[in-house]
């Protein structure tokens, strides 16, 4: 199940990632079409976003530094979770950018919000899932000896705690 969720939610990213990275304008444009942030952080966002997409995806992807990849992904997608929840909330009509485009909405389309945060909330679920739990045996941290042999986090575990 961690493999799985590990190649969806490395899958996405790297997909968002590489739609975007070719136009760093229309992903700026994209950025301040949320009307969340100041310009010099609109830039920084909408420049750096594609690739630290792509980065977290390959990783996730191949299993390599599993539990950080999987931390930085769920926050992505809470902010994307936010992102879209403000707009709705404030009545903006955008598309959201988030597989490339400048966030314009063309001629009589409609804004898709409840759908991208339900997708956006099932990626954070996957985000979740890999981080409680061991990387498996397709992913490179097993393979290079880093995934230990440690039983899956759950919350409510504590430290030394040798019962069940």
């Amino acid at each position: 199940m961690t493999t799985v969720a590990r190649l969806v939610l490395g899958g996405v990213l790297i997909v968002a990632g590489a739609l975007k990275i070719g136009a760093p304008a229309l992903s700026v444009e994209a950025v301040r079409a949320y009307q969340l942030l100041p310009d010099p952080l609109v830039k920084i966002v909408g420049y750096g976003l594609p690739a630290l997409e792509i980065i977290v995806g390959v990783l996730l992807v191949i299993g390599l530094l599993t539990r950080p990849a999987a931390v930085i992904a769920g926050v992505l997608m809470i902010a994307f979770v936010v992102g879209i929840s403000s707009v709705w909330a404030r009545g903006l009509r955008i598309d959201c950018g988030c597989f490339g485009g400048a966030g314009t909405l063309g001629q009589g389309e409609d804004p898709h919000y409840f759908r991208e945060l339900l997708r956006d909330f099932g990626l954070v679920l996957c985000a979740s899932w890999i981080v409680m739990r061991p990387p498996g045996r397709f992913a490179m941290d097993s393979a290079l000896g880093l995934a230990g042999t440690r039983e899956p986090y759950l919350p409510g575990d504590v430290e030394g705690d040798d019962e069940g």
